[in-house]
């Protein structure tokens, strides 16, 4: 009797518990770790009187940035460019704190905590939501939530187009197209319907389109260089590890090192990045997020291209190859 199916058989027993558990670690581990680390805020105002502050801050070794102002306009224009996420400015009247809830409406939760816990209890503390999330999202879920989606529609597109035995221009157009579809799409369910973000409509299509091909390409890259377990790399990379280190629903600068950064590197983070910088600060801080999208389409585009890979089992196999096999 063969032992072929009963191997088949354990091997299944135990790869579904490694999967789950690595599934449950990479995406409860980082939201059960979530804490402020080297988060960018900024201070301003009187010398002495900043530099309190600046040394409260401080005092939580690790846990922020701190950046000095001269003024509240400065502190304003920062947090505009993405710069820092809030700001304290000192006042006579006491502590005016600068957020901006559409960054990411965790952090500023948190620097209300952090900053009324600084002060004494009968000191108000005044604050002003700079760039405010848009009525239609105020908490971020629908962005946070929006992600996975895209991560698995690039997987989607990816997968299909190889195993579909589309090759080179026609497999790379076929990516292009579906991926501007989905940023259409995304952005008419998104902007149009939902109002969950609110900056030019077309801008952010393309945003969300660079994601999808970014995620899409590079799937389909990895099996043309890799054959179907290529496919089993990508949906690793993009899904379990893109997906729940990219910090959309919190901020990369509250997950634990290195997760926040390997986040960002790979097309959800950066895909997530992007399209709150084009979303809700006229494209600030989008340089970094464009190069990384850009680079991990480059490369798919490359290998679809490029690569020579053996034929799926949806493809004939080319004539020439196949008499030069028999022969």
């Amino acid at each position: 009797m063969s032992t072929a199916p009963n191997r088949r058989a354990v091997a299944v027993i135990l790869l579904v518990p490694l999967v789950v558990t690595l599934a449950l670690w990479t995406f409860a581990w980082p939201a059960a770790r979530i804490a402020p680390r080297d988060l960018p805020v900024g201070v301003a105002g009187p010398a002495s009187a900043a530099q309190q502050l600046e040394q409260r801050f401080e005092q939580r070794d690790g846990a922020f940035d701190v950046h000095r102002f001269d003024d509240e306009a400065a502190a304003r224009t920062a947090i505009e460019n993405r710069t820092v996420y809030g700001a304290v400015v000192v006042t006579p009247q006491g502590p005016h704190l600068l957020t901006a809830s559409a960054a990411s409406p965790v952090v500023s939760q948190l620097l209300r905590e952090a900053v009324t816990a600084s002060v004494p209890e009968d000191t108000p503390v005044r604050v002003t939501d700079v760039v405010a999330a848009p009525p239609g999202d105020p908490r971020g879920s629908v962005l946070g939530a929006s992600m996975l989606p895209l991560a698995l529609a690039g997987m989607a597109g990816g997968a299909v187009v190889t195993m579909m035995g589309l090759r080179g221009a026609r497999a790379a157009l076929t990516l292009v197209a579906s991926a501007a579809l989905v940023g259409v799409a995304v952005t008419a369910v998104t902007h149009s319907w939902l109002g969950a973000i609110t900056g030019d409509w077309w801008t952010e299509a393309g945003a969300l389109a660079l994601t999808v091909l970014a995620i899409g390409s590079a799937v389909a890259g990895l099996a043309a260089l890799f054959g179907p377990r290529g496919i089993g790399l990508g949906a690793l990379l993009m899904v379990l590890l893109g997906n729940s280190f990219s910090g959309v629903s919190s901020a990369p600068h509250l997950l634990p090192e290195p997760v926040g950064a390997i986040g960002q590197w790979l097309p959800p983070g950066a895909g997530g990045s992007l399209l709150r910088s084009v979303a809700f600060f006229d494209g600030s801080a989008a340089g970094g997020a464009v190069l990384t999208l850009s680079l991990w389409t480059l490369f798919g585009l490359a290998a679809v291209l490029f690569a020579r890979r053996a034929p799926t089992p949806a493809e004939p196999v080319e004539p020439t190859r196949e008499l030069a096999l028999t022969g």
